[in-house]
C-alpha cells in the first residue's frame, strides 16, 4: 500500500475521511423504528467519485477510477464504473481513495468495568471472597462472564472515534477487555451517528485472557490459577452440554458453548500468555487469534510453531 507521506497533504481521501460524506447513512432505510423528533434530514442518495486514484488493496491500483455508493454503500469501484444519473459527482482528479484501516482489537465505545474493593493478598485478617458477587444464574467465578455482550454495552463517542479516523481507521472490533472469559464483541464503524446505524456485526468475536481483571474474587490469585480456571470451564461447559438436570441452568456455560463457533480472540498479554494461550486451545482444540504481548520476538522460534494468527500493535510514524 501507497504511503501517504509520498503525496501532497491535501490531496488523499480516505474511506475514513468519507465517513463524512457517506457512512453516516448506513442501514438508513431501517432507522424507520427510530423516530426522529424535529425536521428529518436522511443523507440518503447516490455519490460519484470520479478520477480519482483507488487503491482497491495492497497489491490492486486503479487510475482514473470511478467509486460510487448508494445509500451509504459501495456499489461499483473501477476504472469501468459508469455514473448513474442521479449521482452527486464529486471530481477528485489528484486524489487517491484508500480502504480504511480495521482495528480489530479495540474497546471503543465499551465502558470501563466497574471495579469493586479488592482485598490485598497478603491481608489475612480479611475474610476470603469464595463465590461470585454476580447476582443470577451466572458462573460461580466472576472472572469468568461469556455472557457479556459488547453490543449492548456499546454506545457511539465521536471525541475517542475522531482521532482513529484521522489516522485512517474506519471500523474496529470492540469488546470489553475485562476478565478470562470476557463475552462477545462487536463491529462498528467510527461514523459520528446514533448507535443503531453504526453497529455492522453484533457477535463478532468470543474473547479471553489470563487476566481475571476487575473481579474481586479471592480465586484465581496467580497465573497458575488463571490457567487451571480457563481449562477448567472448557471442561465444565464440554459438560454443561449435556444438560444435567441437577446442575440446573448455567447461563455462562450456556453463553460460552454457543460462542464457540465465533472467531477465538485470546490476549495474551506477553511472550508467555501468547505460548500459554496457544496450548490451552491446542488441548481444547481451538485455535485463538492471539493479540501478541509486543515482547514474542524474544522467543521468535515458538511463537511461530504456534502456526497461529496474531494481532501485533503498531506505532505509525508521523507524517
Amino acid at each position: 500500500m501507497r504511503s501517504s507521506q509520498h503525496h501532497p497533504r491535501g490531496k488523499i481521501l480516505t474511506l475514513a475521511f468519507t465517513a463524512s460524506i457517506s457512512l453516516i447513512s448506513i442501514f438508513s432505510k431501517a432507522q424507520t423504528t427510530f423516530p426522529v423528533n424535529g425536521v428529518a434530514n436522511p443523507r440518503v442518495g447516490c455519490y460519484a467519485f470520479t478520477h480519482a486514484t483507488i487503491i482497491k488493496d495492497g497489491q490492486t491500483t486503479m487510475s482514473d477510477a470511478t467509486l460510487v455508493i448508494r445509500d451509504g454503500l459501495i456499489v461499483s469501484a473501477g476504472p469501468s464504473a459508469s455514473v448513474p444519473k442521479d449521482a452527486v459527482v464529486v471530481d477528485c482528479s489528484g486524489k487517491y481513495i484508500y480502504p480504511s484501516f480495521i482495528d480489530i482489537y479495540s474497546d471503543y465505545g465499551i465502558p470501563a468495568a466497574e471495579r469493586g474493593t479488592a482485598r490485598p493478598a497478603f491481608d489475612f485478617r480479611a475474610p476470603a471472597q469464595i463465590t461470585s458477587n454476580t447476582k443470577g444464574a451466572y458462573n460461580w467465578n466472576q472472572a469468568i462472564h461469556p455472557e457479556t455482550d459488547a453490543s449492548r454495552l456499546f454506545t457511539v463517542d465521536d471525541a475517542k472515534a475522531k482521532p482513529l479516523r484521522e489516522i485512517g481507521f474506519g471500523t474496529v472490533l470492540s469488546h470489553l477487555k475485562d476478565g478470562i472469559a470476557r463475552g462477545t464483541g462487536v463491529v462498528v464503524t467510527l461514523a459520528n451517528d446514533k448507535d443503531n446505524l453504526v453497529v455492522v456485526k453484533q457477535r463478532a468475536s468470543a474473547n479471553y485472557s489470563l487476566n481475571k481483571g476487575s473481579s474481586t474474587q479471592s480465586y484465581p490469585g496467580s497465573l497458575m490459577g488463571s490457567i487451571a480456571l480457563l481449562r477448567q470451564t472448557y471442561l465444565d461447559a464440554q459438560w454443561y452440554k449435556s444438560l444435567p438436570a441437577h446442575e440446573g441452568t448455567n447461563l455462562s456455560l450456556q453463553a460460552w458453548n454457543e460462542q464457540q463457533t465465533l472467531p477465538q480472540l485470546f490476549d495474551g498479554g506477553d511472550k508467555w500468555g501468547d505460548l500459554h494461550g496457544d496450548r490451552i486451545g491446542d488441548e481444547f482444540g481451538v485455535q485463538y487469534i492471539i493479540k501478541a504481548g509486543g515482547n514474542g520476538y524474544q522467543r521468535m522460534q515458538p511463537i511461530i510453531a504456534t502456526k497461529a494468527a496474531y494481532i501485533i500493535p503498531l506505532n505509525f510514524p508521523r507524517p
